[in-house]
């Protein structure tokens, strides 16, 4: 094992200085304006629609129920990971203090939300495949427990893999007082190269789990599509192609941005780790499609459309 440089600081407790990104100093309170602004946004626009399913009867149905559990999901997120970013670039010097355990916690929670997201991007993969290929059993298949056993399936399996990869990253070894990460909130590349000691068996877990969430969901992503594509192939016509189109734009949509960002932060080796662009892909992960998602879902959805403004014609009578 290669000796460590943190010296005799054993008395002193392990804590994690967040730094940011020092080249945008100048900038820090726009930003911190900026990423307020768009979580403020998140949070309006997830809380709305998830308002929307609840009010309309109409959207009880598993494709918006999935959709609500992905809102909820991501709302989660943001709720992991901007309060701490927001607090490091509203600070003096532009840093945030977090101990040990506040690193470990932030890191499960928003790795577990992150990897519950890839699981309910498939999950909504499947539910267009069967809408498409098989539509007269629609119901049957996909009926509300089996609706409910997904959710709760994409939770649990989202927890478990963030707990083995917060077990594998800070199974490693770092320096008493204050490690210097150079980014905004507690993740996996920044965590890595601050380790000291032997890092490989860590960095191979990492690699692996990222691989099954990552590469399992876009392979069922993958699967569901390609039996969308045989479906629609056995029905001649430029309609059916409009249908699935319609039907599954907004997925796809989402899902390229989703898989984009956290393909190309998670699943690279240490020796890759690039600052300035890895940590604004981090923030387009956590800050940015968070943002987007509802209104990619929102714009171009007919029924979503009507529900809100049946909601917002409701409110405006009440009033």
């Amino acid at each position: 094992m290669a000796l460590s440089p943190c010296g005799n600081q054993s008395a002193v407790p392990t804590t994690f200085l967040l730094l940011g990104l020092p080249g945008l100093w100048e900038t820090r309170l726009g930003l911190c304006a900026l990423f307020l602004l768009l979580y403020l946004l998140t949070l309006v626009s997830n809380l709305l629609l998830l308002a929307v399913v609840w009010v309309d009867t109409h959207l009880h149905v598993p494709m918006y129920l999935l959709l609500c559990a992905l809102a909820t999901s991501e709302t989660c997120l943001s709720l992991a990971v901007v309060p701490q970013m927001l607090v490091a670039l509203a600070s003096l010097h532009g840093t945030a203090i977090l101990s040990y355990q506040g690193c470990k916690a932030q890191m499960l929670l928003s790795g577990g939300w992150a990897c519950t997201n890839c699981f309910l991007l498939a999950a909504m993969g499947y539910d267009r495949a069967v809408a498409v290929s098989d539509p007269l059993r629609y119901t049957t298949r996909m009926g509300h427990h089996v609706c409910i056993c997904l959710v709760v399936g994409c939770w649990l399996g989202g927890f478990i893999v963030a707990g083995g990869m917060c077990g594998a990253i800070f199974w490693m070894s770092y320096c008493p007082g204050q490690n210097p990460l150079n980014h905004f909130f507690c993740d996996i590349p920044p965590l890595l190269a601050a380790a000291q000691g032997v890092t490989a068996p860590s960095e191979a877990a990492v690699l692996l789990l990222s691989l099954l969430v990552l590469g399992g969901s876009v392979v069922a992503i993958v699967a569901s599509y390609g039996s969308i594509l045989v479906a629609v192939l056995k029905v001649h016509g430029g309609r059916s192609w409009h249908r699935a189109f319609a039907t599954c734009g907004a997925h796809l949509t989402v899902v390229v941005l989703h898989f984009g960002c956290a393909s190309f932060i998670y699943l690279r080796p240490k020796d890759r780790y690039t600052l300035e662009r890895d940590c604004l892909l981090s923030i387009t992960y956590a800050v940015v499609t968070p943002f987007l998602n509802p209104l990619v879902y929102s714009l171009r959805n007919r029924e979503v459309h009507t529900a809100l403004h049946k909601l917002l014609v409701q409110r405006r009578v009440e009033g």
